[in-house]
């Protein structure tokens, strides 16, 4: 995908005044937060379940050469074959290398936020092989040039009338006279284009939600089936999936996976739950000749044991954007990458470094939705204010922002003087705002005032109403 992360701001600013976007985008809020409200205050174990969860993985993480050498091990004795690739580049070769070998031109995908991470459908095209998007959301954005907006619902800003056009701009095959005004109708259609496509398709890749190191296994989760079709009909499966999808034992996996479906979309479970050990044995009725997994770095290691460790732990539920102020406002193709809301803002400085996408983690407004509903207890808004740190110990923030903390920072050093200016400084702001109580207008928060009144101070400052409190305390 093309890379828009530092125009965040004008990819804001044109989301903000597109009024079927924002239609859109109500659909996140209406359709996934009071779900997993729901699943999670029916399961009375489930904040144990996120105790648990947390700790399976924050362990795996702190032993995760053992674990990666087991899984390793596990997947050679199973029969498949195990690639490194430490960046992008590599692991799209390793892609490349094997359908060259395998003479394929026809690819099959589940969905997969780490192939979308290393551009690996651009790549295969520009080599002469088509790759064939088989999720639902995938394959619509697929048919509009895009990329995903959200890790799990990746058209969520697109609406079915939409949907409609392009199904009958690119299926010029099907009867023009056709009806498609249902979603039940669009949803026949693509199965009906998609089902040819996964018998035409020479291999099969797909990510993983989990690589169990005990058994050698990927695990993917899915509601449509489309990941089962796309692993077991070709004669090569393909898995590209980060270092830290590892969990070591199958009763680890079990937990987690208790958690992932309350928290993405409210489920008790996904539809589809799939454990894939191996190429196809003798007896076994289906399957792929070939077994690959390519285990990719691209740049998770330099995230061990520094403070952004905590985003490995992550699963994917997109429950943090779920519950995003911030997301519900612009959607997620305003981040331009391919993570967007709260985890987006911590992953992404991480992979192309926080010069190119500092405005990520200053998209926030810190009330800390994305911590309270997170699977894995992850502290977002932590890893947003240590990038803040580091994008200003690096000088990448404005000079003026940079000034203003350094005059704030002088007097907050100093008391006394800072008690007595932050007085007049509340009285004065209270006289502009006058009866109305708000401010239309003011020097220096023009970003503020330009779009929204500021509220005037009602009264004294919160120090000299603690003071007058505790003094009235002792009197008694």
């Amino acid at each position: 995908m093309q890379f828009t992360a530092p125009q965040f701001k004008q990819n804001a600013a044109r989301a903000l005044v597109d009024p079927q976007l924002q239609k859109a985008l109500n659909n996140v809020e209406k359709g996934f937060i009071a779900k997993r409200a729901a699943a999670a205050a029916a399961l009375p174990e489930f904040d144990a379940l996120r105790d648990n969860g947390r700790d399976i993985k924050n362990h795996t993480l702190a032993h995760l050469d053992l674990y990666l050498e087991a899984y390793e091990a596990k997947v050679k004795e199973a029969g498949g074959q195990v690639h490194w690739a430490e960046g992008a580049e590599d692991a799209r070769q390793i892609v490349l290398d094997i359908c060259r070998r395998t003479g394929a031109r026809t690819v099959t995908k589940g969905k997969s936020m780490i192939t979308e991470e290393i551009n690996l459908n651009e790549f295969l095209e520009a080599q002469g092989i088509e790759p064939v998007e088989t999720d639902l959301g995938e394959y619509i954005i697929q048919l509009r040039g895009e990329h995903p907006s959200h890790i799990i619902a990746p058209a969520v800003h697109l609406n079915k009338e939409q949907v409609e056009e392009d199904f009958r701009r690119v299926h010029t095959h099907l009867p023009a006279s056709r009806d498609l005004t249902a979603p039940e109708t669009l949803l026949a259609e693509a199965r009906q284009v998609l089902r040819a496509r996964y018998f035409q398709a020479d291999i099969g890749i797909t990510g993983a939600n989990f690589l169990i190191a005990e058994t050698g296994t990927s695990v993917i989760v899915t509601n449509e089936g489309n990941g089962d079709l796309t692993q077991s009909l070709p004669r090569v499966h393909i898995v590209v999936a980060s270092i830290e999808k590892i969990v070591p034992t199958l009763e680890d996996c079990s937990q987690i996976l208790r958690v992932l479906a309350r928290s993405a979309t409210g489920q008790d479970i996904s539809v589809y739950t799939t454990f894939s050990t191996g190429p196809r044995r003798d007896e076994d009725p289906d399957g792929p000749e070939e077994y690959h997994v390519i285990l990719l770095d691209n740049g998770r290691t330099a995230m061990l044991g520094s403070e952004f460790q905590d985003m490995l732990r992550c699963i994917r539920c997109g429950a943090c954007m779920n519950h995003c102020p911030v997301y519900h406002a612009v959607g997620g193709h305003a981040y331009g990458s391919v993570y967007p809301g709260p985890m987006g803002a911590v992953l992404t400085p991480s992979l192309f470094g926080v010069d190119q996408s500092g405005h990520l983690p200053n998209a926030s407004t810190f009330c800390g939705r994305c911590e309270s509903v997170c699977p894995m207890r992850i502290p977002l808004p932590k890893m947003m204010r240590h990038w803040r740190e580091r994008e200003f110990e690096r000088h990448l923030n404005p000079a003026t922002a940079r000034y203003g903390l350094g005059v704030w920072a002088f007097f907050a050093k100093r008391p006394k003087l800072y008690r007595s200016l932050t007085g007049i400084g509340a009285r004065m702001l209270n006289m502009i705002g006058g009866a109305k109580g708000r401010i239309s207008s003011l020097p220096l928060a023009s970003g503020w005032t330009r779009h929204r009144d500021l509220p005037a101070p009602e009264g004294k400052t919160f120090t000299e109403q603690w003071a007058a409190r505790q003094a009235a305390g002792k009197g008694a």
